[in-house]
């Protein structure tokens, strides 16, 4: 006899299948455009560039040759008590000793004009969930954000979708090389205001 399994119709959380999570946007018509039809020098010049991707693949040759020289770098550096160190549940904020490495290295990238605290110093894995992190601490769904354009597209995923955050943008142009002049953030933030949108802060790209 066999026996017939009726699946359920579940239905999706209202975050699964809201509007924000930015597939519908020219960012992501870009990435399909892309994935059918990538630019290669020799075999395709005529494709399409992929210019969207938050990623840097420049020092592959330094790093890989650096690797090679150093292959301490990617083991576990202390023998078996560098295993224990890194196997069990570590600090929310990161593991100290790599806190305390991070630290070092951004003093000493910039020439020691800056001290940074390993106990202020927060790991993510990547920019994104960073950038989620802050929006959820700092504003409540519904408030805004304010955001100078250009901006990475990315962010209308990133700092909307499960947050229920809004994006309001500060707009700049090329006449004065794209500065966040005053005027442009009091317009932002008074169109943001006209709306009964409650601002909570200016997320910034750094490059």
């Amino acid at each position: 006899m066999t026996i017939e399994i009726e699946k359920p119709s579940v239905g999706l959380s209202k975050v699964a299948v809201s509007e924000t999570h930015g597939e519908d946007s020219p960012y992501f018509a870009g990435w399909k455009a892309y994935d059918e039809n990538p630019y290669n020098e020799s075999s395709n010049p005529s494709g399409v560039i992929q210019m969207g991707l938050a990623e840097n693949q420049v020092s592959f040759d330094l790093l890989e040759k650096y690797l090679e020289e150093h292959s301490e770098a990617f083991s576990w550096g202390k023998g078996a008590p560098g295993f224990r160190e890194n196997a069990l549940f570590q600090d929310y904020h990161g593991l100290k000793s790599f806190r305390q490495a991070m630290a070092n290295f951004m003093e000493q990238i910039r020439g020691g004009r800056a001290k940074f605290d390993p106990d202020r110093i927060v790991l993510t894995a990547g920019a994104t969930a960073a950038n989620e992190l802050l929006t959820f601490i700092l504003a409540d769904p519904g408030d805004a954000l304010l955001v100078p354009t250009p901006y990475y597209p990315g962010f209308d995923r990133d700092l909307r979708w499960r947050t229920g955050v809004k994006i309001v943008p500060i707009h700049c142009d090329s006449s004065n090389n794209f500065q966040v002049t005053p005027e442009a953030m009091e317009a932002a933030y008074l169109s943001a205001e006209s709306i009964n949108l409650k601002v909570r802060g200016i997320k910034k790209d750094f490059f």
